[in-house]
């Protein structure tokens, strides 16, 4: 038995607070969650079930816990974990779960299971039983500030082709600033029409905003591999430097992995409160429409649907802000079945995206999300997250597609009034 392998059960025995505990001994064997992951659904594997990936956390947490597990394991009724356990559930725990949380809301007694393997990632990790490609991207991003190796430069370079298409300035490290923006990686390689438009906007908006050149990375990859202590670092990233240049906002983009990792987990992984509040870029905009200092000029005809993002929706909490901004942009947009904090992943959640591995499942997965867009009858899908973004048209194309995905926030750039004057304050 190797040490970083007794190492990782030692971090798993951490993980079983009592909040964990309640979890597995309530538990009542219904098999709902199973239905309502899309790795089980799309491939009728009962080892895909949500509830079944936490066995090896199950296993020890009886052990340790149960007085019936305590007895067995004394008179050797009871093997403890073997390094063959994380071998085998290492692609359960990492390859089939997105941590969509869409298993945690249809449990009849409340577990959220999402949180659980969130936990029993942290063991694994710890044993080095993790994915290669969630490896390399956390050592990237602790190494170089992004997963994708996306450098300072690489930022300043994608301003300035910003600035030339806008002709509007972008301020980095501008101290007193209202917001802080951060990106995803994605966004500033795959996707700069939303730097554009977020330019755009806030200038309509008469918005104080900047970028940090410390920080400018959004994804949190230490939360997705499961390291608490790497995932603090680059939260605390973010925190020196707003705090630094006195933001009171931090904006959280189009990821929902980002918003989450911020918002959510942030002050709980680095032990104290913000100075700073986190707002995601679709509050921000749908607070700027509502109070006035955006206004947009006409609407799409084009039949559109909405693919909502996993952890901003059903994790984060922020439904409605989305349904009202495409409504004032789009003139038919149709709901897909299931929408909202129901909504079916889009199957990279979670580090899946970055994990190669994966690859094949995961393509396997969207038939789920295939089926659900074809049900609309509608060829357009806007979303609001990168990753999202990326793996619907990894999708759509393995699965030759007639359909077209546009993000939320360029569409409403495009129908936006640009020369409104003497904009409120935004509070």
């Amino acid at each position: 038995m190797s040490e970083q392998f007794e190492q990782g059960v030692a971090e798993l025995g951490k993980q079983i607070d009592a909040r964990i505990s309640s979890y597995f001994s309530s538990c009542v064997h219904c098999g709902l969650c199973a239905e309502a992951c899309l790795f089980y659904t799309e491939t009728g594997d009962p080892r895909y079930t949500p509830i079944y990936k936490l066995e090896p956390m199950k296993k020890l947490w009886r052990q340790e816990h149960t007085i019936s597990g305590k007895l067995a394991k004394t008179f050797g009724l009871s093997k403890p974990l073997q390094e063959q356990d994380f071998a085998d559930w290492e692609e359960l725990v990492y390859d089939s779960c997105t941590l969509c949380g869409r298993c945690s809301m249809v449990c009849p007694v409340g577990n959220d299971i999402t949180y659980m393997i969130s936990k029993e990632r942290e063991g694994f990790s710890r044993a080095g039983y993790a994915p290669e490609g969630l490896k390399g991207a956390t050592q990237r991003a602790l190494e170089i500030g992004s997963p994708m190796g996306v450098t300072l430069k690489t930022v300043l370079a994608t301003l300035a082709h910003v600035e030339k298409n806008t002709g509007l300035s972008v301020s980095v490290d501008q101290q007193g600033a209202d917001y802080m923006t951060l990106f995803s990686s994605m966004e500033v390689v795959n996707f700069p029409e939303y730097i554009e438009s977020i330019a755009r906007i806030f200038d309509a908006g008469g918005v104080s905003w900047t970028i940090s050149s410390k920080a400018f990375e959004a994804t949190n990859s230490g939360i997705q591999i499961g390291n608490s202590d790497n995932a603090a670092e680059i939260v605390n990233r973010v925190v020196t430097a707003a705090e630094e240049l006195g933001v009171k906002y931090v904006i959280s983009p189009e990821c929902g992995h980002a918003y989450t990792s911020i918002r959510w987990a942030g002050p709980n992984l680095i032990g104290r409160p913000y100075t700073f509040k986190v707002i995601h870029i679709l509050e921000l905009l749908e607070q700027l429409k509502q109070q006035g200092r955006i206004k947009f000029n006409g609407k799409t005809d084009e039949p559109v649907t909405f693919h909502d993002p996993c952890q901003i929706v059903r994790r984060g909490g922020v439904v409605e802000p989305q349904r009202d901004l495409l409504n004032s942009v789009a003139e038919n947009f149709v709901e897909m079945t299931d929408h909202g904090v129901m909504n079916w992943c889009c199957g990279g959640g979670g580090g899946v995206s970055a994990n190669e591995r994966a690859d094949e499942l995961r393509a396997k997965a969207f038939d789920r999300k295939r089926r659900q867009i074809e049900e609309t009858g509608v060829d357009t899908v806007v979303t609001a997250c990168a990753n999202c973004r990326m793996m619907l048209e990894d999708g759509i194309e393995e699965n030759e597609m007639e359909t077209t995905v546009i993000g939320l926030t360029e569409l409403i750039a495009d129908y936006l009034v640009t020369d409104a004057k003497e904009q409120p304050e935004v509070r």
